[in-house]
């Protein structure tokens, strides 16, 4: 059973049509979120757990849905569901949600015989001015993560992965390095993490490959800075855990991020679905 490209639509117009947007200033918008996404992982048969914090005077919280949870071992699969600032966030972060959604769906529906748990989690305060703060709902969750010695086998950001073109040309790089050893034409994803998990890094990559009609590609940056830690996977890496991020680009490539221009109508869902498709084969085979 692969990625229904119409429930990730749906799920990704309701995010966007939300008002007021669901920044971490406008909390009602944020508590349907957190209703929405919980109500997705029930159907999905997965064990509901929330993860809530205070961070400026207000409680925040993290959607956590837990498949096989008898096991002992632990992977971790996530995505953050705010967006910065007064605009839509269809690429960042609906896009995300909507994989991590639909990625839990596959798991209900497929119910893969698994020697691991694997806690999907929805978080909250990605974005500024948390971002790279302990009040980041990812920092939260790894912290909790190591505090109570929980053994993980690694973590999978999903990271906006809705943005796509065919046209030749259309992927531009911060370097030249860069544009020399990746693909111009920006109709690709990549996994971004670090050298010290390049191996996972590189497991990751080669699982989704292998069911995904997309190219894949994959980077491992030598530090944690910059580029590499652009999301929730940063925070994973500071507990010592094997963490990465699936991406497009992000504003590398998608000109519409943190913009108001950053509407449903301009992610490519049938690609959206094979990156599903392909992180899906990924999460039930590590």
């Amino acid at each position: 059973m692969k990625a229904n490209t119409s429930r990730l639509y749906d799920d990704v117009r309701f995010l966007t049509e939300l008002r007021p947007f669901r920044n971490y200033q406008n909390l009602e918008s944020l508590a349907q979120v957190v209703d929405y996404v919980k109500n997705e992982f029930e159907k999905a048969g997965l064990t509901i757990q929330y993860q809530k914090w205070t961070a400026g005077g207000n409680e925040y919280t993290n959607v956590i849905g837990v498949y096989n949870s008898h096991k002992s071992k632990t992977l971790v699969v996530g995505a953050h569901y705010d967006v910065c600032g007064d605009q839509p966030g269809a690429d960042d972060n609906a896009s995300a949600v909507a994989g991590l959604l639909e990625t839990a769906r596959l798991i209900g529906e497929n119910k893969p015989n698994l020697e691991y748990a694997i806690e999907f989690v929805a978080y909250c305060l990605e974005e500024p001015p948390f971002f790279g703060t302990t009040e980041m709902g990812s920092y939260i969750h790894a912290q909790s993560l190591h505090d109570n010695e929980e053994d993980i086998i690694g973590m999978i950001c999903y990271e906006m992965i809705g943005y796509f073109s065919d046209e030749p040309n259309s992927q531009p790089y911060p370097s030249n390095e860069l544009a020399q050893l990746y693909p111009s034409t920006a109709n690709f994803i990549i996994v971004v993490g670090i050298e010290e998990h390049d191996d996972f890094n590189k497991k990751v990559r080669n699982l989704m490959a292998d069911k995904a009609e997309i190219d894949v590609q994959v980077i491992s940056f030598e530090t944690s800075g910059d580029l590499a830690g652009m999301s929730d996977q940063r925070n994973y890496w500071k507990f010592g855990y094997k963490a990465l991020m699936i991406n497009d680009t992000s504003f590398v490539r998608n000109p519409n991020y943190h913009m108001p221009t950053d509407t449903i109508e301009t992610l490519d869902f049938p690609k959206m679905s094979e990156v599903v498709n392909g992180a899906y084969n990924a999460v039930i085979q590590l």
